[in-house]
């Protein structure tokens, strides 16, 4: 019997290659939608697959709101006229004038952005004023991540301070988790808690003072935590493909690996090694060399040196790996992986069945 993630016709496919399995998504979705009381909580990121037909299938499974992170993201969800989409991140230079472009030139969709400090906030209030527009904005809060946002104690002033600028709609709050990847879940779930403490206090602030805040909190290791609450919106990425890392951590989440990378024996350099094409430039390269990539058809291979185009791996004596033979890598960061490559080749029936490209890898698509 063949293995789910055999690819009969593999001949035809140029390695590396990204492969995706649709009705894996499809499963996924279904069982992001069933985890949570309510859709319209949903707010996934479209880092993870950065096309539009993930997107396109998302929408499909009765979500419409989406996260991003860079204006090539948000133009893509403008392109497949996504009804609510967040740019979780703040928009500085060049890229606040660019975000004001997307905005007027995809009306349909309603777009909003990260601030923390006010002088962002003035700068991107005169472009919105200049070209006659509000621009929604949520207050991006710093829970214990330390890469950018406001201390949540801070964030009330900054808050006020927001209102008062004629141009600007101040939506809510933004609080992403990310340092929380407990593969206990209860001690999760603890840490959790206690960072989204800070922001139920802020929240409780504001309603005081006649303000009604939308919460968007966490991504994939806090989801099921978030999902757990009333009324705040959860943004979970990786699920759509998931990964090796994501499963060794979240297993209590049951999502299926539907993203893989494959690749082929292209050297023997000696009795006990083999070499793949696998570089750097094909599979993320931010993990230690152990936690790059696993093969799942042959999970005993240990990776020992990795160059741009060449992956070593130990495969012991007597291994009987031949060049040319298949190899089928879950990565162990599939997000970042996903960017390496301008394509995924889709696999449907173990047949290679057409392609998703990955528009938003580049920085620029049109804006």
């Amino acid at each position: 019997m063949e293995e789910w993630f055999s690819v009969a016709d593999a001949d035809a496919l140029d390695t590396p290659a990204l492969v995706v399995y649709p009705d894996r998504v499809q499963h996924n979705l279904a069982q992001l939608v069933a985890s949570i009381d309510e859709v319209g909580r949903l707010r996934p990121h479209v880092k993870t697959h950065k096309s539009q037909e993930a997107v396109r299938l998302t929408m499909e499974a009765g979500i419409s709101k989406f996260k991003c992170a860079t204006i090539a993201e948000a133009e893509m969800l403008g392109l497949c006229g996504a009804p609510d989409v967040l740019l979780a991140y703040q928009p500085i230079g060049p890229k606040a004038a660019r975000f004001v472009q997307v905005i007027k030139h995809y009306p349909q969709t309603k777009f909003s952005c990260l601030i923390d400090t006010y002088a962002a906030a003035q700068h991107l209030n005169n472009l919105a004023a200049a070209s006659e527009l509000t621009v929604s904005v949520f207050i991006d809060l710093n829970v214990g991540m330390n890469r950018s946002g406001i201390a949540p104690a801070a964030a009330f002033a900054l808050y006020q301070q927001c209102v008062s600028l004629a141009n600007l709609q101040i939506m809510g709050l933004h609080a992403y988790d990310g340092h929380i990847r407990d593969e206990d879940l209860a001690l999760r779930t603890e840490h959790c808690n206690s960072a989204f403490a800070l922001v139920e206090e802020l929240a409780d602030q504001l309603r005081s003072t006649g303000f009604d805040p939308i919460i968007v909190a966490g991504g994939s290791p806090t989801f099921p935590i978030h999902a757990a609450r009333q009324g705040v919106e959860c943004s979970p990425g990786t699920f759509i493909y998931w990964d090796s890392g994501y499963g060794n951590v979240c297993k209590e989440q049951p999502y299926w690996p539907a993203a893989l990378v494959l690749s082929r024996v292209i050297s023997l350099p000696d009795a006990t090694k083999i070499c793949v094409d696998l570089g750097h430039k094909s599979i993320a390269a931010e993990s230690p060399l152990d936690k790059r990539i696993t093969f799942l058809n042959a999970p005993a291979l240990r990776p020992i040196g990795q160059s741009e185009e060449h992956l070593v791996l130990e495969a012991g004596p007597n291994h009987g790996y031949k060049v040319g033979d298949l190899l089928y890598g879950l990565p162990y960061h599939i997000c970042p992986t996903v960017a390496l490559y301008e394509r995924a080749i889709t696999i449907q029936n173990q047949a290679p069945a057409g392609e998703w490209k990955t528009i938003a890898r580049d920085r620029k698509i049109n804006l």
